[in-house]
């Protein structure tokens, strides 16, 4: 997919960037890297079917949308536990920047596709996240703000060794108001050591003039576990690419991803797990309901490599529609290359059981009150699957919310 040029970016805008944080030389360069890339890098790939591209990421004007030295954020951040780091990168560069040059990058390439390409060249928040070995940690929080047309955030987790941790990450947009489209975009990356373990949970509810792309995407070392919850309620146009490489013997992972979509809000979600090892297990599960004329597009991957022996992989995808204006696409895919497999996939796209829907009305419940009972009860075989109370909390409000 083709690109615009940005003519308002330049080498002068990086630098100024990249001055104004007092970054390493390292950092600058891999800055100036990503934003050369930008000239030849493609947007990301959306499923296709002739005549129709069910994603338009080409309709975006980046020459309006992006403003990167007008970037504003609110964020705060709390970790329960002192022995973990939970920092800005600007504060952590002073005593952990040998840990953050060797991490930064190797997980997600910055220059991927353009759109991390654009993000790591322009980048301005984010977090770094440092779990010594041996330590455990379960209630890192960043609650965050956006609150200028733009911005670009990158997330940096390391988990050495018999760690773990349990990140809950959120993004909405400030009382500041900003006229006109908005942009913002969310990288993560998650090195996961020997028999580490990491949970990270991010909830997106930005408001209905933005544009949301992230790309999240773990390597875990050997029997170590990384999990994601994914949830997605806001925005206009929404992308999430959420992955995990199990690129050690035993590690494992789950993708657990909720949506609500209302209005003309589309979303353009996607789960994939690599198995490069033996003895990996994966599980994705992701629930989502549409109302009005809302779009989602779903694609889940599950690649099983040569030499991934005793592999476990198992997907499932369901759409729940209110509208019959609503749209929705599921594309689950199987690629497996070891024939010591066990795996499945599958998806489902309907409406309201009329049978569910008459029981309950002729229990003296009236329609919109049992409509939404059922709807709270679809979400409810993803909701036990996220472990962590507060954020399981979050989304239950936000679909009760949706459904007044």
């Amino acid at each position: 997919m083709s690109t615009q040029a940005i003519e308002s970016l330049s080498e002068d805008t990086v630098r100024r960037i990249a001055d104004e944080r007092d970054e390493p030389e390292w950092l600058l360069e891999t800055r100036l890297n990503a934003l050369s890339a930008l000239e030849t890098a493609e947007l990301p790939d959306v499923i296709q079917t002739p005549g129709r591209r069910w994603t338009d990421l080409e309709a975006l004007d980046f020459e309006t949308l992006v403003d990167p030295l007008n970037q504003s954020d609110a964020t705060e951040r709390t970790a329960g536990d002192d022995e973990v780091v939970v920092l800005p990168f600007t504060e952590a560069f002073d005593e952990y920047g040998d840990v953050i040059e060797a991490n930064f990058g190797s997980v997600l390439d910055p220059e991927h596709n353009y759109l991390t390409a654009l993000s790591v060249a322009l980048f301005t928040t984010g977090t770094f996240v440092y779990v010594p070995e041996g330590v455990d940690v379960e209630d890192v929080t960043v609650r965050a703000e956006m609150n200028s047309r733009s911005l670009f955030s990158q997330t940096l987790v390391v988990a050495e060794e018999s760690s773990s941790v349990t990140i809950l990450e959120s993004i909405e947009s400030g009382e500041e108001g900003v006229d006109g489209d908005r942009y913002f975009s969310n990288l993560v990356e998650i090195a996961a050591g020997e028999n580490a373990t990491v949970q990270f949970g991010s909830l997106q509810n930005l408001d209905d003039d933005s544009y949301t792309y992230s790309l999240k995407r773990g390597v875990t070392d050997a029997y170590a576990t990384v999990d994601w919850i994914e949830s997605n309620f806001g925005s206009k146009l929404t992308r999430s690419d959420v992955e995990t490489e199990l690129n050690g013997d035993g590690s494992e992972s789950q993708i657990v991803g909720t949506f609500f979509g209302t209005d003309d809000q589309h979303f353009d979600l996607n789960a994939r797990v690599w198995h490069q090892a033996e003895h990996t297990t994966a599980d994705l599960v992701t629930r989502g309901v549409l109302d009005d004329v809302a779009r989602s597009v779903y694609e889940g991957v599950q690649d099983v490599g040569e030499d991934a022996w005793n592999t476990s992989s198992y997907q499932r995808e369901n759409t729940l529609m209110l509208s019959d204006d609503a749209e929705a696409d599921a594309s689950p895919k199987l690629i497996i290359h070891n024939h010591d497999t066990e795996a499945s996939h599958s998806a489902t796209v309907g409406q309201v059981d009329a049978e569910d829907l008459f029981y309950l009305e002729s229990r003296s419940i009236d329609s919109r009150t049992a409509r939404n009972m059922l709807v709270e009860g679809f979400f409810v075989p993803v909701l036990e699957e996220i472990a962590v109370d507060e954020f399981r909390d979050d989304v239950e409000d936000l679909v009760l919310e949706r459904l007044r």
